[in-house]
Parts: structure tokens; sequence; C-alpha cells
């Protein structure tokens, strides 16, 4: 557990870049190149609820975080339920959820939380790798989706970066987010303004750096992305900057 040697993919939902290779008939490859343009400097320790059925696991990463001063495991919960009740009670920073567990699934409970606590990041963390699961934690509201099997020292990565909004993604999920999340056969089209705020979210620019970089309000920015999902019928900012590596708005 926790040994796994691959990098994990990082999309960043206001700071990396995304990038995609292409292959020799033009069309997006399966795997995707996302590379981090700004380093982390955690301000503050950053708070990590611990969700999974197997008390075995709590443990191992319990004791391997606590290892990392910038990271502080508050609480443990064994099911999606306990998962909801501990973050109203704790207010973590990121959770770590399993997705197989009894009372309450784990792709639900990111539901519920982002509903309820959409500050909050949540870290798919599990031992499976289907297509239904990674999707569905994704659009559930999940900022990233690692394999069990994760290095330690890149978790503990993902979970820093996850806390400044970059969405950590195991390489095998990265790929089949890419091959999956697409916009609807006939979508409506964006405007030329809208085209932009998109290709500059999926290089990685927070809201305030499109906005300075197109000369518009903030709030502006928030409104053309609203309408980009909206257009899309994508509901997160992850799946647009997807989007945007699968139809070549973002080159390498």
């Amino acid at each position: 557990m926790f040994e796994r040697r691959n990098s994990i993919h990082t999309i960043d939902r206001g700071v990396t870049r995304v990038a995609a290779a292409k292959n020799h008939n033009g069309s997006h490859s399966k795997s995707i190149d996302i590379q981090s343009s700004h380093l982390y400097n955690p301000p503050m320790t950053i708070r990590i609820l611990l969700v999974d059925d197997h008390r075995v696991v709590r443990q191992g990463l319990r004791m391997f975080l606590a290892l990392d001063p910038a990271l502080e495991v508050v609480g443990e919960a064994s099911n999606g339920a306990e998962g909801i009740e501990q973050t109203r009670k704790l207010k973590p920073d990121i959770v770590l959820m399993d997705l197989l567990m009894p009372v309450m699934d784990g792709i639900t409970a990111i539901g519920q939380l982002q509903k309820e606590f959409p500050d909050v990041e949540v870290i798919a963390l599990t031992s499976i790798l289907e297509d239904d699961k990674v999707i569905g934690a994704v659009r559930a509201g999940a900022i990233g989706y690692l394999l069990k099997d994760t290095q330690a020292d890149e978790l503990c990565k993902a979970i820093k970066a996850a806390a400044q909004g970059q969405v950590q993604l195991s390489p095998q999920a990265a790929a089949r987010l890419v091959r999956e999340i697409k916009a609807p056969d006939s979508p409506e089209k964006l405007t030329e303004r809208e085209t932009d705020v998109l290709r500059l979210l999926a290089l990685g620019r927070s809201n305030k750096e499109i906005a300075n970089e197109l000369v518009i309000g903030e709030k502006t920015v928030k409104t053309h992305v609203s309408n980009i999902l909206m257009k899309l019928s994508l509901t997160s900012r992850t799946q647009a900057a997807l989007h945007a590596v699968r139809i070549g708005l973002v080159s390498q």
C-alpha cells in the first residue's frame, strides 16, 4: 500500500498548466502530461479527515501522515455518513475518501459534502479503477482520484496540492477522464470571450489571473465559467479543463 512509483497528474483549478499529447493521427492520446507551474507553500497545517471502512488503512494513513508537520489528521470515519457528520464537527480542509463502504458509499458522500461544504476538498483514495467510479467521483466533486498503492510521499504532495485547488489524478484515472469527459453532441456554441476564459482556465489560471489577463472583473469571470459549464453540460472546472484538453484548445 502507498508504494506506487507512477507520478500523479496534476490539473490545477487555478495554478497549473494542462497539456495533452497528440498521437500520430492527430487525435488525443489517452495519457496526458500535466505540469505544475507553482511551488506549494503551506501557510498553515492542513487538517485531514480519513474516511475508510478498514481500520488498518486509517491507522496506516494516520501514522505516515503524522510524519509531515504540514499535515494533521483531525479525525476518522468508517463510512460516508460518518464522514459527513465528522466534517460537520471537525471542519477539515481535506477529506481522504474511500469509495466502497457500507451505509453510504464514497461517491454519494462526496456529492453531499460538496453541496454542504463546497470549500472542503475531497480526494478519492481507493483500490478500484473502474470508469464509472472514476467519472462518478469527479462528477460528484472530488478534486482527486488516487489509488491506495500510491507512494507515501506522492500522497502527501497530492494532499498539499489539493489544498491549493490542484486536481490530483493517478495516471490511469487521468486517461479515463480525458477519454470520457465529453461535451454534448451539439453543445451550445461558446462566445469568443467564453472560449478565451476556457482556454485560460485549462492553462491553470485562477479567476483573478483570468480577470487580469482579459481586463475584466473577477465576478465577470465567474459568470463566464458558470455559462461555460452550463453550455457544455459539465459540472466542474475540472471537467471543463479536461474538455479543453480533449478538443485541443490547449496544446502541449
